[in-house]
């Protein structure tokens, strides 16, 4: 059903953050034009001696990773976060505040193949990768000094990803950080006032309108949400009110390791390129409180907007005044939908 917004400038509410997108959709109406410009692919071995996350070799710093068979968890050698740095307090007046920030940093590698990505490994695997991060949420969110446990994923160079071994990350730390604080902000306030969740309410509401669905199952939904800003940024979102990873069922792990294998198929299909992103969990903080506002979910942030080359950069008016975007997240969806869950590689 066609509506007033999707011809005409006008800014959308993100209510899990508080803030505001621009949408210009007269600026590029129907952009669509297929597959163009598609980059090379790149072929990698499935073994690389040089690749310092490939089993058997030795990492940058020195360490040397065990022939691993499945999935691999170390501590990062070069940690943004270090566990035993003092929690003191720096203060100038009123204007100068800092204070010490202890934390781990792990990396997950999601496989022993250098030459595959999360979408084309197999849903055993994939389940795999699931099951690791809920053990990574719950051995380091037990941690005394740990408070927020944020797991993600930087895939492809243009995300600064420097190595194509597939991998992402888990930043433990003492505070909670800016992004997944102002989400909790606001689904306190929802709660608080409509004595309902946040997220509750508007997957039901989604699958209500249907038009920003893109996938889903009996555990997990997939929408391109109303508030997107990436053009093809998508919401994963549990069905049942989940707090945190650790709260799901067997089936939800499995479940949510199949729709995490769809989407990123899709993603792939799209451009047929190896699709980059960046995508992580928010999740309840470990901070020993009960956070029954929380709802657990899955953001992804990709770049790419009408080729393997177009992309879309936070510059100007939007690092100056508003986040701002020419398609509309429907259109997004849309495309989406009409992508096959059949990887393009294998169709070759």
């Amino acid at each position: 059903m066609e509506t007033w917004f999707e011809n005409q400038p006008h800014r959308r509410y993100n209510p899990l953050t508080g803030e505001w997108v621009l949408v210009s959709p007269q600026r590029a109406k129907r952009p669509w034009q297929g597959r163009v410009e598609a980059l090379p692919e790149e072929k990698r071995p499935s073994y690389d001696p040089n690749c310092y996350l490939c089993p058997g070799n030795s990492r940058a710093g020195g360490k040397k990773n065990p022939m691993y068979k499945g999935v691999y968890v170390f501590d990062n050698d070069f940690s943004a976060l270090l566990p035993d740095t003092p929690v003191r307090e720096y203060r100038q007046s009123n204007l100068l505040h800092a204070r010490g920030e202890p934390g781990i940093c792990r990396v997950v590698c999601l496989s022993p193949r250098h030459d595959l990505t999360l979408p084309e490994l197999s849903l055993p695997e994939v389940r795999a990768v699931v099951d690791v991060w809920v053990e990574q949420y719950q051995e380091l969110g037990a941690l005394p000094e740990i408070h927020y446990v944020q797991i993600f994923e930087n895939k492809g160079e243009m995300m600064g990803c420097s190595n194509p071994h597939p991998h992402g990350q888990i930043w433990a730390q003492r505070s909670l950080p800016v992004e997944p604080e102002k989400e909790q902000r606001q689904q306190e306030k929802y709660l608080r006032n409509q004595k309902r969740c946040l997220l509750c309410d508007y997957l039901e509401l989604e699958e209500q309108l249907g038009e920003r669905v893109v996938l889903k199952n009996d555990s997990f939904i997939v929408v391109v949400p109303f508030w997107a800003v990436w053009p093809f940024e998508t919401l994963v979102i549990s069905r049942r009110h989940r707090a945190n990873l650790a709260e799901l069922t067997p089936l939800e792990r499995t479940e949510l390791a199949e729709v995490l294998q769809k989407i990123t198929i899709r993603y792939d299909n799209l451009f047929q390129v190896s699709f980059p992103y960046s995508a992580g969990f928010h999740q309840a903080p470990t901070d020993g409180k009960e956070h029954p506002e929380w709802h657990l979910h899955f953001h992804f942030y990709p770049p790419l907007l009408r080729s393997a080359t177009i992309r879309k950069f936070m510059v100007g008016y939007e690092m100056l005044a508003n986040p701002q975007r020419d398609i509309t997240p429907e259109w997004s969806a849309a495309r989406l939908k009409e992508m096959s869950d059949i990887h393009y590689k294998r169709n070759k």
